[in-house]
């Protein structure tokens, strides 16, 4: 009689695993088929949600200047977005195109003309002498300059066009994460009510709206302190260079921006151009731009302390920490979710450490 029961709970816990095992499987054949269709669509959708989080204090005061009407002011951010983008892409596309016109034009007539070197020059340490010797060439016969270095320049050219693919289709990426953001602005209320639900189903009510929040702050955080720093210096150090004239000065402007963001000094674009300034110019404005060069390239060090985690209670080094680290790892976009991931995570070991402080400070102590 014993064997029989304990035969029949043996087969009917063997069903349940093997039905439980079926579900699973089931579920998670589901998720993997879920997750290859929209798998085309996270990163913009990634970017968008990140674009919105960024935007969404300005959308707040918008919509309640608008009356209210959240559709309105979705759709004013996202065209004002979309412009801020757009326009200074066009301007200096078509300025990188007409200079290219211009310079190809003067190859072809032979027009071109390159300054001669200053004798300062072949005084630099370790290239100095190779540099003016090249420089030389370029200056009284550039066609010969041209044959002798055409496999640099056949290589420089591939870079560069490649370089212009590239920054196409991010600029197309942006554009349509920009509209994806201004759609989950729409929806924004309900959009923060599900992520606080996921996060209260993970880390318990009290945590998931806490660390939830913090998510949105660590964003608009990095957004401030790292996107915008960069913007600022670059918007500085293309200043001084439309100012002391220097030759595509959009392009090197682009140069500091991207240097910036990726957290490397500016002075790795702006030193060479100041030496070249120094060669072109006299003294005192190649002086004054060196300055103003410098002043760009330390501003950071000034801008993010007064930026960068702001309005948070985590470590301004966690947020640059998790920004550098993210972005080696993920690209831009890592900016943001490696700050983020850093955060909780130092979050949550305050709260371990704290938790069990508290759990030994409650055990009495036996006199």
């Amino acid at each position: 009689m014993s064997n029989s029961l304990t035969s029949t709970d043996d087969k009917l816990y063997n069903r349940r695993a093997i039905e439980a095992a079926i579900r699973i499987g089931l579920v998670l054949l589901l998720v993997i088929w879920c997750f290859y269709i929209v798998r085309p669509f996270i990163l913009l959708v990634l970017w968008g949600a990140i674009i919105a989080v960024a935007v969404y204090p300005l959308f707040v005061k918008l919509q309640s200047v608008l009356g209210g009407r959240q559709k309105l002011a979705a759709t004013l951010m996202s065209l004002i977005a979309l412009a801020m983008l757009v326009i200074p892409s066009v301007m200096l596309s078509g300025s990188a195109i007409e200079n290219s016109q211009k310079l190809a034009t003067g190859l072809e007539e032979g027009t071109l003309s390159i300054p001669p070197p200053s004798d300062s020059v072949q005084a630099w340490p370790l290239v100095g002498e190779k540099l003016h010797k090249s420089w030389s060439l370029a200056t009284s016969n550039l066609s010969a300059a041209i044959n002798k270095y055409q496999e640099q320049f056949t290589e420089f050219a591939k870079w560069i066009l490649a370089a212009a693919a590239g920054a196409g289709a991010v600029l197309l990426q942006f554009i349509v994460s920009i509209i994806i953001a201004g759609m989950l602005l729409v929806y924004a209320k309900s959009g923060v009510e599900v992520v606080e639900k996921i996060s209260a189903r993970l880390m318990g009510e009290r945590g998931g709206k806490t660390f939830a929040g913090m998510a949105g702050a660590t964003i608009r955080s990095v957004a401030q302190g790292v996107l915008g720093v960069a913007v600022i210096q670059a918007v500085l150090a293309g200043i001084g260079l439309l100012v002391i004239g220097v030759p595509y000065a959009g392009i090197w402007t682009l140069l500091v921006l991207l240097l910036a963001i990726i957290q490397l000094p500016t002075i790795l674009v702006l030193g060479p151009i100041i030496i070249y300034v120094f060669t072109i110019t006299s003294t005192v404005p190649a002086v004054i731009f060196m300055i103003w060069s410098l002043l760009v390239g330390v501003s950071d060090s000034v801008l993010k302390p007064l930026l960068l985690g702001r309005g948070l209670d985590i470590p301004m080094l966690v947020i640059l920490l998790g920004a550098i680290g993210g972005m080696i790892l993920w690209g831009i976009i890592g900016l943001f979710v490696g700050a983020v991931v850093l955060a909780v995570g130092y979050r949550l070991f305050v709260l371990w450490l704290t938790e069990g402080l508290e759990a030994v400070e409650d055990v009495p102590v036996d006199t």
